[in-house]
């Protein structure tokens, strides 16, 4: 039985990989994510045959970024497809641009706060004001609330503080960055277990490579909804 709390990242390079690993997880998941990386590679052709064919639930995760008019059209092309989710990134303009664009579809505009695989030494870099990372993350959350997203991407490490936020009423929270106990972190540096993650007030989870890597794929998407609260 699956539970649409998980949503599976399929990080594979093209759409007869992705099409090829939702066949092997079946009913063990309800939810998708299709990342940039399988932009070119078919991603948009996967969604709508996951979501026409099988009956999934799609989060597309281009993460926009533009000019406010290319943003609104963007998003209104994609609001065509009848998918579930997609993310931009969370400055008030472009949550703004996005909103429009999704016209009075069910579309839900996700804001990207502060990607979970930044630290505090990535911001530097990046001259991002100074202080603490959950204390900014926080603050762009609610600017892209109050914005109009219907939810935001977070690191699990600030879920809690997010759903404390008058904006965060009726709002959705999803986070990546989290690991199933024992699994490898990769690239992510600010994550959470399953568990962790729900109890803080995520409502959905990101899980990539510890299922699709996974020598059963199925099985360890079942193992991450058994942790859940």
């Amino acid at each position: 039985m699956s539970d649409d709390r998980l949503i599976v990242a399929l990080d594979v390079p093209n759409v007869v990989q992705g099409l090829e690993l939702a066949q092997r997880i079946g009913d063990a998941a309800s939810f998708y994510k299709i990342g940039l990386g399988m932009l070119t590679g078919g991603g948009l052709a996967l969604a709508n045959e996951l979501k026409g064919e099988m009956g999934k639930r799609i989060f597309l995760d281009m993460k926009f970024f533009d000019i406010g008019a290319t943003v609104e059209a963007a998003v209104r092309g994609v609001a065509r497809y009848d998918l579930d989710f997609l993310t931009v990134h969370g400055d008030p303009q472009v949550v703004r641009a996005a909103a429009e664009g999704k016209g009075g579809t069910g579309l839900k505009i996700l804001a990207v706060t502060v990607l979970t695989s930044l630290d505090r030494a990535d911001l530097d870099a990046n001259m991002i004001k100074a202080g603490d990372i959950r204390e900014i993350t926080l603050e762009r959350a609610a600017r892209a609330l109050e914005a109009g997203a219907d939810g935001v991407i977070a690191s699990p490490q600030e879920a809690a503080l997010i759903r404390a936020l008058p904006q965060a009423k009726g709002k959705l929270i999803v986070t990546p960055g989290v690991r199933p106990a024992g699994a490898a972190l990769g690239d992510q540096k600010r994550v959470a277990t399953p568990w962790q993650a729900i109890t803080d007030g995520a409502d959905h989870i990101v899980v990539g490579r510890p299922i699709w890597q996974a020598a059963d794929p199925a099985a360890a998407a079942r193992a991450v909804i058994a942790e859940l609260p």
